[in-house]
């Protein structure tokens, strides 16, 4: 059972519960993951209850930029106990999917090539892929959920394995939307002859996506 008591350990370090937080020296994994998932589910919640796109885009950028150092701090934390170092990586993809959303949907705001009924529509596929991570997230809490105290190691680490293959494929999605999205504006531009300004707003494109 010693190695489930590490991953218990672990896991709650890495999700915030306060029991585990007085093992800590050097830094707080608990508050600082527990940040970023605050940050995620912020977002998610704004992005689908706004009427209006912008709007709500800059209310999103706002809770990013507040959380967002939380999201720099756990990616500096080296002294996660060894079975908790996926669950790192699981709450470290959340805020990634955060960072491909506010990064590229920003520009997209000053993209001509986008009518405002396209951003809307691009908007609420990103909420979605942003409430799906944010699923993931519940089911990584079950593993240390009083209820679930008569789980297996083997039980937890199942769980834990299955939370980290969805979220990197969360966040793999979001990256291809991500890609796919801007593969329009740049045939778009193409066609205009404008693909000159479309790479400075975006950088240079991934030929196989346009």
């Amino acid at each position: 059972m010693r190695n489930g008591k590490i991953l218990a350990f672990g896991l709650a370090a890495a999700l915030g519960t306060s029991a585990a937080q007085a093992q800590w020296v050097v830094s707080d994994p608990g508050n600082l993951a527990q940040g970023i998932i605050n940050m995620a589910e912020n977002i998610a919640h704004t992005s689908k209850t706004a009427v209006n796109t912008a709007e709500s885009f800059a209310e999103t950028v706002k809770i990013y930029e507040q959380a967002k150092r939380y999201y720099d701090a756990l990616k500096s934390v080296n002294n996660l106990v060894r079975d908790a170092r996926k669950v790192q990586e699981i709450i470290l993809m959340t805020g990634e999917v955060s960072d491909i959303y506010v990064t590229n949907f920003g520009k997209m705001m000053d993209d001509e090539n986008f009518s405002p009924e396209e951003l809307d529509a691009i908007a609420f596929g990103y909420t979605k892929l942003l409430e799906e991570s944010n699923g993931v997230l519940q089911d990584l809490k079950q593993v240390i959920n009083v209820s679930t105290l008569s789980m297996t190691d083997k039980d937890r680490m199942d769980v834990v394995d299955g939370c980290y293959r969805n979220m990197r494929r969360y966040r793999n999605l979001v990256g291809y939307y991500t890609n796919r999205n801007i593969a329009v504006s740049f045939l778009r531009a193409r066609k205009k002859n404008d693909l000159d300004r479309v790479m400075r707003l975006y950088g240079k494109a991934d030929a196989k996506y346009w």
